[in-house]
């Protein structure tokens, strides 16, 4: 009889294969995949945080450098304006101080021609040589102030080599006196200052 029990017993302790097999696989830790699939999104949740505050970053620099240029720029233009009107002023300043100078020069000539003027009103048959006298020492003065002012007589005389740079011819003459394109008269003279013509000289051109 004891030996029944022991075999019931032995029955009952042991369990069919498929059974044990169940009990494993439902008592068996449950796949670590959930745990990395979170532990990735977390991951990707910091680096989209800090990727996020990255541009933001950016965005700040590039918009504190975009008001740093503005500003150069906008101060930049001020100081151009403040030059551009200062330079005009200068500019204003300098013709008017050329033509003080100038003025200041003939001024004396305008007082003799003046006094001519006055005397030629009483004068008589004998004041002719007087007046002609006069006129000559006018025309002196005159050569003297543009003298002063850098001003010259440019070249003209009969026989001068024709340039267009200097004279401007109006009229053409054959004379076998001359040789070609040389100067045969002079209309109205010409005047340069310092290399700059004035006036160019009005003449005919033989041949």
């Amino acid at each position: 009889m004891k030996k029944k029990h022991e075999n019931d017993e032995q029955e009952v302790l042991e369990f069919p294969e498929d059974e044990v097999e169940e009990t494993s696989t439902e008592n068996a830790p449950e796949d670590d995949s959930e745990e990395k699939e979170e532990a990735s999104d977390a991951s990707g949740k910091d680096s989209e945080d800090g990727s996020s505050k990255g541009d933001e970053d950016k965005g700040d620099d590039a918009a504190s450098e975009l008001a740093e240029m503005k500003d150069r720029y906008m101060r930049l233009l001020a100081e151009y304006d403040n030059f551009r009107k200062r330079t005009q002023k200068e500019k204003e300043n300098i013709y008017s101080d050329a033509v003080a100078e100038v003025v200041k020069e003939w001024l004396p000539l305008v007082d003799d021609i003046e006094r001519a003027v006055a005397s030629s009103e009483n004068m008589d048959a004998d004041s002719v040589e007087k007046v002609a006298e006069g006129i000559r020492l006018i025309g002196k003065q005159v050569g003297n102030v543009l003298g002063k002012l850098g001003v010259e007589e440019i070249e003209s005389a009969q026989g001068t080599e024709f340039d267009p740079n200097l004279h401007e011819a109006v009229m053409h003459i054959e004379d076998d006196s001359l040789g070609e394109q040389q100067i045969a008269q002079v209309f109205q003279k010409g005047y340069s200052c310092k290399g700059r013509v004035i006036r160019h000289s009005v003449v005919q051109v033989a041949n």
